[in-house]
């Protein structure tokens, strides 16, 4: 008497069909009693996509098949044993017949010891792989309409500053401010770091409780109103938690290519350090970095505090007090304030050749030319698909002009007026957190070379 083991799965979506567990193992049992087989045992994966075959039971059986404990694999339909038509031939040639095993599938009556069963076999493994194809299919464009529509795809973590109800996202008000808090405080200043330690400790939770979340949360486009599925951005319709204006000037920070690519620590990744000038100062005599500790910048080759950064063990360059070296940074900036003295520092600036009004010419220009071209294609027998390459190309030039008309250039000597001024403004501030501090005098001062008594500052003007 051959031994049978029986396969049962169901997947959560078929729990409403006839498939249930029971109702396989009912058939199946059935059918070895009509056929004389006996049955070894049956094997059940409750809950178990045939997506794949990573399934406990299934793995089981894999097992005694191996073991020669087994004589014929039974299901209720081919379908059961996967969906997919590489799992499906794989498992019935390198698994089954290769340990000399039959398979049955019950409902296509069919099984593999007769050339008719294996042939159908194949068929059949690919109208099942087609299935699946079907309900991806489906299900993607389902969520795609979902985004186009402006809806959320919901999952199970709701972006903090809302709550996911009856498929919408709907504004949690005290989570919001937070929300908002988050990106201000970035604005300001304030690092991810300093902003993590500084909610949590505020709000006392775990909302906020370490520095990814803060990026995540600042990276999120769904806080202007955007939804977003497989790299495309949709017009949510949610409320929005924060200005467009105030999220690209986020994004600005986190992704201008000046910020990647500086190898200064302080303003790749500043505020990591407790002190207004740290990774900022050097050394004079050998180049090494200048360490804050102890109430003192000092020399990394001085100090051999840290290995990795001694360049010079013989190094005696002086120590500064950390109040006195900051003071008399500051009164620096504020000197070269006051005497416009840094505007020597930048090359004179071209002034733009093309005001609104010469845009606008152009852009004039442009539609003429489109209108000539469309009145061309009626009149001549020039190819669409020729007329249609040279109108984009026109719409695209219409396009960059439109946008020169409301961009006002900001130059490089214009911000570092800007950062004076607003570093001055809240280094008067006692309330001002270093971090602050550190992040604004991070773009003005590009290093500070300490030689002996002598302050020599680096000013960023490239």
């Amino acid at each position: 008497m051959k031994k049978a083991a029986l396969y049962v799965r169901v997947s959560t979506d078929n729990q409403l069909e006839n498939y249930s567990i029971e109702e396989q193992t009912e058939r199946l049992k059935a059918y070895c009693k009509a056929k004389d087989y006996s049955i070894y045992k049956i094997y059940t994966d409750g809950g178990y996509s045939g997506g794949n075959t990573n399934r406990p039971a299934l793995k089981s059986m894999l097992q005694d098949i191996e073991n020669n404990k087994i004589d014929t694999v039974i299901v209720y339909k081919l379908d059961r044993l996967s969906r997919s038509q590489k799992d499906t031939l794989s498992l019935i040639e390198d698994k089954f017949l290769s340990n000399n095993v039959d398979f049955i599938s019950m409902s296509e009556n069919f099984d593999t010891s007769s050339p008719f069963g294996k042939a159908m076999i194949g068929i059949l493994s690919v109208f099942a792989q087609l299935e699946k194809d079907q309900i991806t299919e489906r299900f993607t464009m389902g969520r795609i309409g979902r985004s186009k529509a402006g809806l959320y795809h919901g999952g199970r973590s709701i972006p903090k500053g809302y709550r996911y109800i009856d498929g919408h996202l709907i504004i949690h008000q005290a989570e919001a401010e937070q929300v908002r808090e988050a990106f201000e405080k970035f604005v300001s200043g304030m690092s991810i770091n300093a902003i993590s330690r500084k909610m949590e400790e505020q709000y006392q939770n775990h909302k906020w409780n370490n520095a990814s979340k803060i990026l995540n949360c600042l990276r999120n486009s769904i806080y202007i109103g955007k939804v977003k599925f497989a790299n495309q951005e949709y017009d949510g319709e949610h409320e929005a938690i924060i200005s467009k204006e105030l999220f690209e000037k986020v994004q600005s920070i986190l992704h201008s290519s000046e910020r990647e690519n500086r190898k200064n620590t302080a303003q790749k990744t500043p505020y990591r350090a407790g002190y207004m000038l740290s990774s900022l100062v050097y050394c004079g005599h050998c180049g090494a970095r200048y360490s804050a500790n102890h109430g003192y910048y000092r020399c990394y080759s001085r100090a051999k505090s840290n290995k990795k950064f001694i360049v010079d063990p013989n190094c005696h360059n002086i120590n500064w007090a950390i109040p006195e070296l900051d003071d008399l940074v500051t009164e620096e900036i504020y000197n070269i304030s006051v005497d416009n003295k840094y505007k020597k520092l930048f090359p004179p600036v071209n002034e733009q050749k093309n005001n609104k009004q010469e845009l606008k010419n152009e852009i004039r220009k442009i539609d003429n030319q489109i209108n000539k071209l469309i009145e061309l294609y009626q009149l001549s027998d020039i190819p669409i698909n020729t007329i249609k390459e040279k109108i984009t190309i026109l719409s695209n030039e219409k396009e960059e002009l439109e946008k020169s008309i409301n961009i006002q250039k900001t130059t490089v000597a214009e911000q570092f007026e800007e950062n004076i001024r607003k570093f001055l403004e809240i280094s008067r501030n006692p309330n001002t957190s270093v971090d602050e501090k550190r992040f604004l005098i991070s773009s003005i001062i590009e290093r500070i070379l300490i030689d002996e008594n002598q302050v020599n500052i680096v000013w960023r003007v490239k």
